[in-house]
């Protein structure tokens, strides 16, 4: 039997060890807020230092056209990004979506780097549609 030996409060974090230039990124692609319809598409070595928030959206949209399982969210218009959480940081008590911080966390600039937004390795980004994600901050309700 193998045991783990106990972390200590010296030892890095884990969005610490990979470089800027080679994040991984958990993509939360949002189908569905009513009937909390998503999937996670994670990303390898994406480069936070050169990507654009427009290359980002855009990688994304052809990952989810050529990846299985992905075949129903295909009809889906996908327009905006937004930071879900960053690694070790808090999370929303809302399962789809942080309603929080609109403001502040949805990247709306298509020119700005990713780093330069607090983008950093293991931080989960939502994809989904605007006009959706409107009606459902009007009416948060849940269907089953």
């Amino acid at each position: 039997m193998t045991t783990v030996p106990p972390t200590s409060a010296n030892d890095p974090l884990s969005n610490t060890l990979a470089p800027s230039t080679a994040a991984t990124l958990t993509i939360r692609v949002i189908k569905s807020f009513e009937y909390r319809t998503s999937k996670n598409l994670i990303l390898h070595n994406v480069d936070l230092t050169t990507t654009t928030v427009a290359q980002l959206r855009q990688s994304i949209i052809e990952k989810v056209k050529v990846t299985a399982g992905f075949k129903p969210y295909q009809n889906v218009v996908f327009d905006t990004l937004k930071l879900y959480t960053k690694a070790h940081g808090a999370k929303t008590m809302n399962l789809i979506i942080n309603m929080d911080h609109d403001e502040d966390w949805i990247l709306n600039n298509d020119d700005d780097i990713l780093a330069s937004k607090g983008i950093e390795n293991e931080t989960e980004i939502s994809i989904f549609n605007r006009e959706l994600y409107e009606a459902f901050k009007q009416h948060p309700d849940m269907k089953w």
